[in-house]
């Protein structure tokens, strides 16, 4: 969902932390607008190409990748006072590989069904977003302003891709739709949140709706060009082929906010929006 909020400065926070830390002078996420769903779709596609290219090529590469790729990534995000684009992109997308990584190794491991997967993950999201709002009284994106409700913030991210992973190969292979038509279902579903928020639905809880969805939409996509007709009907493009092209338009779309300035948020007041 798109948004221009607008107000004096006077409502940022910056209270220093007993450790000599300070807050986060400004939300840490970039402003909600078709830039941003862009780019997190392809976060995304390249999560699902990339943990599963990797994984196939060497087990002990794609755990390396994966692992150290987003303590590294986490560890700059949350280091930070501010939004900074290329920082918080990167940290999207080693989420996006490692959540992917961990949604699989579930299945795998345990050899449970993606039903039992996915409702798992479901609630624990769904716990997430409970403790979440109870804690800090919100779950605005605008409100990502504290270094607790970033943890939280990334936290439920974390869950949501791995959710989305495991919904989205529930749909595609165990529910035999195939990848593509998995794809379009998700991209119609995606519509239902934007939909109601255009309606006057809460902006919040349609943002959320919309973020849990583009997880499989993404995902679904990816595996349907990467995967081999085989696989959900795929086209065979081949996972790392993708995860490059994907990388690639990423970076441009990155580099392009981080100069421009397109995506940071403007400060609002902290009781408008819930």
């Amino acid at each position: 969902m798109t948004s221009s909020p607008t107000t004096s400065t006077s409502s940022l926070r910056a209270t220093p932390q007993p450790s000599g830390r300070r807050e986060p002078l400004a939300a840490k996420v970039p402003e909600i607008t078709a830039l941003f769903w862009v780019i997190k779709v392809l976060t995304t596609g390249m999560g699902e190409a990339a943990s599963d290219g990797l994984g196939e090529a060497s087990l002990v590469l794609g755990g390396l990748v994966g692992v150290g790729g987003f303590v590294l990534a986490l560890w700059l995000q949350l280091r930070s006072d501010r939004y900074h684009a290329p920082t918080y992109w990167f940290c999207v997308s080693m989420v996006a590989v490692f959540g992917t990584m961990v949604a699989d190794v579930l299945h795998v491991a345990t050899g449970l069904s993606y039903y039992v997967t996915s409702a798992f993950y479901a609630l624990l999201v769904a716990g997430l977003f409970a403790w979440w709002r109870r804690a800090e009284g919100t779950l605005s994106i605008h409100h990502i302003d504290t270094r607790r409700r970033e943890r939280f913030y990334w936290a439920t991210v974390l869950a949501t891709f791995a959710l989305g992973t495991a919904v989205g190969d529930l749909t595609g292979l165990t529910m035999h739709l195939g990848f593509l038509a998995a794809g379009l279902l998700f991209l119609a579903a995606i519509l239902v949140p934007l939909a109601a928020w255009r309606l006057g639905v809460n902006g919040t809880l349609c943002f959320w709706a919309a973020y849990v969805l583009t997880r499989p939409l993404g995902a679904s996509f990816a595996d349907w060009i990467g995967k081999e007709h085989e696989i959900g009907g795929g086209l065979g493009f081949g996972d790392l082929n993708l995860t490059g092209l994907l990388v690639l338009a990423i970076a441009l779309l990155v580099t392009w906010a981080h100069r421009s300035g397109h995506d940071v948020q403007r400060p609002i007041p902290v009781d408008a929006e819930a």
